[in-house]
């Protein structure tokens, strides 16, 4: 018995990936199988997958904690370890605390928090008006609202001395090492997203140092950063009168930053 046409296509894209250096090759052509409307529409899937853009970016949408999260072309895809920003941001969140993503690029942050915590009151906020675009998508659903701008200077001014939770995935790769980041995040995710200075934490910097305004008596900060810089982002708390906690995911290799202000 001859095989399938689907299996024929699915064994021949499998074979373009992996030529191609897409390490899950077998998975991806199963996901652009399924999310292709048609042939015409799965080739050029498939060939912008093969050219190097993310994944993420050809099908429209990225898994974040069980949801999908809506993902346009040129903005930054949500990571797997950054899920462990919702995991701990839940454990201080409860329906009607303020909760802010900052430097949200989808708003998968966000959004991901209000589907775990109904009843926050969610804002989320970036520079890149891409990202906001693509932000407003998944997080209106959600029932927050989204703001344009540089850091603190997006939010409304009525949310300053009252936000509990505040989740922070600022870019924190320092410059020299952009360089060596996989070529699909170097070439088809923002600048923006990804450069954090000269130590990678220019603007770590400047969100924890205006902090104190806008988090509430108990308010709670947290910030994702890597195992290597996490002692820098610490000192940067320390510095702001926030008493700094360096936790660790194992499962999802991730590392976050917690402070709180003191009473």
């Amino acid at each position: 018995m001859s095989p399938s046409p689907a299996h024929h296509t699915h064994s021949s894209l499998t074979f373009r990936l992996r030529s191609a250096g897409c390490v899950f090759a077998e998975e991806e052509a199963e996901l652009l199988l399924a999310e292709a409307g048609s042939p015409a529409e799965l080739e050029r899937m498939t060939e912008q997958r093969i050219a190097g853009f993310p994944l993420e970016q050809v099908l429209g949408w990225a898994g974040f904690r069980g949801l999908r999260i809506a993902v346009d072309p040129g903005v930054f895809v949500p990571r797997r370890r950054t899920e462990y920003l919702v995991e701990l941001g839940a454990r201080f969140a409860r329906p009607g605390s303020a909760v802010v993503d900052l430097c949200c690029g989808t708003g998968a942050v966000g959004a991901a928090l209000a589907a775990e915590v109904p009843g926050i009151e969610l804002h989320a906020a970036d520079i890149d008006p891409a990202a906001v675009r693509c932000a407003r998508r998944n997080v209106e659903p959600a029932g927050g609202q989204v703001h344009e701008g540089d850091l603190y200077a997006a939010l409304p001014p009525s949310l300053r001395g009252r936000v509990d939770v505040l989740l922070v995935n600022a870019p924190y790769v320092p410059t020299t090492d952009i360089g060596t980041m996989p070529q699909e995040a170097r070439l088809h995710e923002p600048l923006v997203a990804l450069d954090g200075g000269s130590d990678g934490l220019v603007v770590q910097r400047r969100t924890v140092a205006e902090a104190p305004l806008w988090l509430a008596q108990g308010g709670r900060l947290l910030i994702e950063t890597s195992v290597r810089q996490a002692p820098g982002t610490a000192s940067l708390f320390e510095a702001a009168g926030l008493h700094p906690e360096v936790l660790h995911s194992e499962e999802l290799d991730a590392t976050v930053v917690l402070g709180f202000l003191p009473e």
